[in-house]
């Protein structure tokens, strides 16, 4: 399907912007909606071919999105919070507003929907987290049928929160630690595939009213995953396995900062999501059914995080 005019909700993200980049590059008028605008005046700079328009958007509300889906004929909806805080809900953001969004595209005539959410997200879930992102799969697929659902495992690229993070971490202590042994496994897949994927999902035929999963081709455990930010950074910390219990201690300290609108280095819920794997699910659909061949991380870590300097 040709593309002459998307509607990006969540365009000022890391994932939005990749999107935002490949989508302007079909020549299609870009609106790219964001919660202040000028988070996403940046997005027009992207490429002098592309056709950005920045727009400020409350997802929760119905009238401003649907002001900002008229004449579009596709539309995607990016919007997450990685935890809670004062006036951002899982709830308001994660299950309310893609049935919103979804509402306004089906009053709208909009062709396709794309709804980006997560690897586990499940109604049944003891992760807010996920559970909210599993209501939010229903509701948007309750408003419109056709909407391609897109669950990605941890994303990784320049600007990312995961790798960056851990990074950051390193700079300041000498170690780093492995919740409950760092056991756990992800399938880290890359910003630009997951760009691609949106593409693919907008474009592609057969796509509607599905779900992928998008993982990269590396599962690796989380001790895996530190171990290969130390070696691409070349920095030499202790990985300190520590217990379950204590990252729980450590996320209802999270919490407290998170009710004061500061960023905590853990949660509570982030613990929940910590005891269960974060990989593509046996016999889904992955980026290989949108003719996707997913990047490994080598190709692009050494390109932002072989910035250590050298052994420390």
């Amino acid at each position: 399907m040709p593309l002459d005019q998307v509607t990006v909700f969540g365009a000022s993200g890391f994932v939005g912007r990749a999107v935002v980049e490949r989508l302007g590059r079909t020549g299609a008028r870009i609106i790219a909606a964001a919660r202040h605008a000028e988070a996403s005046r940046v997005l027009a700079a992207l490429s002098a071919e592309a056709d950005v328009v920045p727009a400020d958007c409350d997802v929760t509300d119905p009238d401003r999105v649907a002001f900002l889906l008229d004449g579009s004929d596709a539309a995607v909806n990016l919007v997450g919070i990685l935890h809670e805080s004062p006036g951002r809900a899982f709830q308001a953001l994660h299950a309310d507003a893609p049935g919103v969004i979804a509402a306004a595209a089906a009053a709208a005539g909009v062709a396709r929907f794309v709804h980006v959410s997560a690897i586990g997200a499940d109604v049944t879930s003891p992760s807010k987290y996920l559970s909210s992102k599993g209501r939010g799969e229903a509701a948007a697929w309750a408003a419109f049928p056709d909407t391609t659902v897109l669950r990605p495992s941890v994303i990784f690229g320049p600007n990312d929160s995961f790798f960056n993070r851990f990074d950051a971490m390193a700079r300041l202590s000498p170690a780093l630690p492995l919740f409950g042994g760092g056991a756990n496994l992800f399938q880290p897949v890359y910003v630009g595939d997951v760009a691609e994927a949106v593409f693919a999902a907008l474009t592609g035929d057969g796509t509607q009213g599905r779900a992928f999963e998008l993982g990269g081709p590396d599962v690796a455990s989380f001790r895996d995953l530190m171990e290969t930010l130390l070696e691409q950074s070349g920095r030499r910390r202790l990985l300190l396995p520590l217990p379950m219990v204590l990252a729980d201690l450590i996320g209802l300290a999270g919490d407290g900062l998170a009710a004061l609108g500061l960023t905590p280095p853990l949660t509570r819920d982030q613990t929940r999501m910590l005891r269960t794997d974060n990989v593509v699910g046996e016999g889904a659909d992955g980026l290989e059914a949108l003719g996707i061949e997913p990047t490994p991380m080598g190709a692009i870590l050494p390109a932002y995080l072989g910035r250590g300097g050298g052994a420390d």
